[in-house]
């Protein structure tokens, strides 16, 4: 029986630790040729290294698998362009492009300075449409000229983003930014039979353990070996693997949440309620009272614990 991905090729940004690294361990144990990306940062984008990419490459190896590394750094226009021509000149084609790679600057907005907004937002935003942007215009070219790859694009958003989350306005921002990005690529690129879809992982990684006491209480430690972990980045890379694949061709500009074991569907804004005045002008003190009792009918916004408490974690 073949595998899941045989014959295609992948690119995972961010995927010497973590999540990434899930993921690329999985698409390549699932068939797929793998480039491995990553710069070999610290959670806050400092430093670099080649031995995180080079460690995963060498794994994927000894499973039999086909991977090579990469360290450019997802910012960087040109180099997202090497990243995605990493794919073609070593494999001969690309048909999954995984957008993973992030940092952490978290800070109270007020305290927060323009460099920890700016490399943040470098790293995710501007780090997803860099890759996104060479890895489409790549496949709109094949396209057409009759080279049909059925391009996958799987973005990484956040619950910080989606719900909000203290000191990560420029993180939260981001992630925000990257589902509407998501969904506005995936009606863009339906022509070329390109999908693209979005995950908000939630998983014991060294962005949410590292980087914050908080997450760290949450995410807890990990289970001794052969006890299943709930929090174990790997139950994200099985979405990844399916949304990869060709099964999940028809879907698009969708926006997934998983923890543990459940997999929510989310939609993002949508109406909770309206007022009108019958073709009749409102002044702001009549509209008062109406926003205030709209206002106090609405559900309570949902907040990142009660995430965890509808997977029965908490």
């Amino acid at each position: 029986m073949a595998k899941l991905l045989e014959g295609k090729v992948a690119i995972v940004t961010g995927a010497g630790r973590g999540i990434g690294r899930a993921e690329a361990l999985l698409l390549a144990n699932k068939g797929a040729m793998v480039v491995v990306n990553d710069a070999g940062v610290h959670f806050d984008g400092t430093g670099k290294a080649s031995g995180p990419a080079d460690e995963v490459v060498n794994e994927i190896k000894a499973k039999g698998g086909k991977a090579v590394a990469n360290y450019e750094s997802v910012s960087d226009f040109q180099g997202a362009k090497r990243i995605i021509d990493a794919a073609i000149s070593n494999f001969g084609k690309l048909n999954i492009l995984v957008n993973n790679a992030g940092i952490l600057r978290d800070r109270m907005f007020f305290n927060m300075s323009e460099q920890e907004w700016d490399e943040v937002i470098a790293v995710h935003l501007k780090g997803t449409f860099n890759c996104a942007r060479h890895a489409c215009g790549y496949w709109r070219d094949e396209h057409k000229a009759g080279r049909i790859h059925y391009g996958k694009i799987i973005n990484t958003t956040s619950d910080a983003g989606l719900l909000g989350n203290l000191a990560q306005a420029n993180y939260g921002a981001a992630k925000a930014a990257i589902a509407a990005f998501s969904l506005i690529v995936s009606r863009e690129m339906k022509r070329y039979d390109v999908t693209s879809n979005c995950v908000a992982p939630n998983a014991r990684t060294r962005m949410t353990t590292d980087a914050s006491p908080a997450g760290a209480a949450v995410m807890g430690e990990a289970p001794p070996p052969g006890q299943w972990d709930p929090m174990s980045p790997d139950h994200v890379a099985r979405l990844a693997a399916y949304l990869a694949s060709d099964d999940a061709k028809d879907i698009t500009g969708e926006v997934f949440r998983v923890v543990a074991d459940t997999v929510w569907l989310l939609q993002g804004w949508h109406s909770i309620n309206k007022v009108s005045k019958n073709k009749k002008d409102w002044t702001p003190e009549e509209l008062g009272p109406a926003i205030k009792k709209m206002v106090e009918k609405a559900p309570p916004k949902p907040e990142i614990a009660s995430v965890f408490q509808e997977a029965g974690l908490i």
